[in-house]
């Protein structure tokens, strides 16, 4: 036997078990079954000497089908419910005439919830405040609902969840909503808070939640003060759940990723903004890569992917293949060296990203080294020393002229006192060619 605890049930507290929630959360699955095992819970005959059983109006058909339900109105429904609830409150602790009660007391409910919100009178798709409200099918009871804090029963109350930011809420809640949808302010301010947790203190809020402006202190009177380590801002209790994240700030600053708490808001648009590469840190914080050995390998990786892009986007066997479509996920690897997501960091920090890119790397060599003869075509002969074997640009043994692109040994390169030839060679040509017009 399971210990009781106190859950509030329709409006009423009483001492239940455990296995009650049980119930409720499989009431829509096995209600039907339950009921061709058990017929005499479901149906007006009394299967228990009790006077007060007509009283329940139980005798009435409210567990049939909601097609067919035409014997009782609101009313009766009401006096119904409250009937049940003092019979449970009579009956037993735990035992199954009580666990029965409730079973018909959630049905009563279900039957009066189904009167007073007809669900075909809920919109599918609702606008507000930029948020777009999708009606959601889904009975689970684990949601929560954003506005005021409480569970969505998904078996008896309508919910919506904005297809943006993913803020859930009661059909009832609606109109009660302050906050717009964080999508916008992720389309419109796709930048970082990057000072770590900047405070102005609860004097500058005029004590007063940051977002819905309702009176907070620090002593929890009237309403308690939670600070939002993204922000820095102090929230009620109604829009800061204590719910944590990592913190962008912390990490770019710090190297730190123990996520720390935020508000609502804060959560969701971190949530958004985890995989837009908007982080460029050789300006924020170049000493990051002094201290963190992972990043210069990234980084380096990402520049040999930048070399090898030209090969791809010209060979016709690697658009067959879509090589390039193998950093999808990470577009923003072949766009350019220097952006970072905070997805990414996060990656690094893990191990994971650097894993992933080595294999890539990898595939991508293997094609143009090995694999294909037209991109070992575009090779390089060091011109310095005239041996060795054909070089490529993104080989770790050699170096790139910044002027015309052509490729020589590392070693040849830094030893060698005169200019590299290609560009000798070019500039040769240029004069010829500047020559031959005047003679014009």
């Amino acid at each position: 036997m399971c210990e009781p605890d106190t859950r509030l049930i329709s409006g009423l507290c009483f001492p239940i078990c455990s296995r009650f929630e049980e119930l409720y959360a499989s009431i829509m699955f096995c209600s039907e079954i339950y009921a061709e095992s058990r017929p005499e819970l479901f149906s007006g005959t009394r299967t228990h000497s009790s006077d007060r059983t007509m009283d329940l109006g139980l005798a009435e058909d409210h567990f049939s089908r909601p097609g067919s339900f035409v014997a009782s109105d609101i009313e009766q429904l009401k006096r119904a419910i409250e009937e049940c609830k003092k019979l449970i409150l009579e009956l037993p602790e735990h035992s199954e005439r009580q666990k029965d009660t409730v079973v018909k007391l959630i049905h009563l409910r279900l039957k009066l919830q189904e009167l007073k919100d007809p669900e075909e009178d809920e919109p599918n798709l609702r606008t507000l405040l930029e948020h777009r409200f999708s009606k959601e099918k889904s009975k689970s009871v684990k949601q929560t609902c954003d506005k005021c804090s409480t569970i969505i029963w998904g078996l008896i109350q309508t919910w919506y969840t904005c297809t943006g930011c993913y803020y859930r809420c009661h059909s009832k809640c609606m109109n009660l909503i302050i906050k717009p949808c964080v999508r916008s302010k992720v389309s419109h301010q796709s930048a970082y808070e990057l000072s770590i947790c900047p405070e102005i203190g609860l004097d500058r809020q005029d004590y007063r939640c940051a977002e819905c402006r309702t009176p907070i202190s620090l002593r929890g009177v009237p309403s308690e003060a939670r600070q939002c380590d993204y922000t820095g801002q102090y929230y009620c209790s109604t829009c800061h759940w204590n719910d944590t994240a990592i913190v962008p700030a912390r990490v770019i600053h710090n190297w730190e990723f123990e996520p720390r708490k935020v508000c609502r808001s804060s959560m969701r648009y971190l949530a958004l903004m985890m995989s837009r590469p908007v982080l460029r840190l050789k300006e924020i914080n170049p000493l990051l890569f002094n201290f963190v050995e992972e990043l210069v390998e990234i980084r380096k990786l990402r520049q040999d992917i930048l070399l090898m892009k030209p090969y791809f986007i010209t060979c016709k066997e690697a658009m067959e293949a879509r090589l390039l479509l193998q950093l999808q996920d990470r577009q923003h690897f072949v766009e350019n060296d220097d952006m970072y997501s905070l997805q990414d960091l996060i990656d690094i920090s893990s191990g994971r990203l650097s894993c992933s890119l080595t294999e890539i790397h990898t595939t991508f060599a293997k094609h143009i080294k090995l694999d294909c003869d037209r991109c070992q075509a575009k090779g390089f002969v060091c011109e310095l020393c005239k041996e060795g074997d054909i070089l490529f640009p993104f080989d770790s043994h050699t170096s790139v002229c910044y002027d015309c692109s052509a490729v020589f040994h590392r070693d040849c390169y830094y030893d060698n006192s005169t200019t590299c030839p290609r560009c000798a060679r070019m500039t040769d040509r240029k004069q010829d060619d500047e020559s031959d017009v005047k003679d014009a």
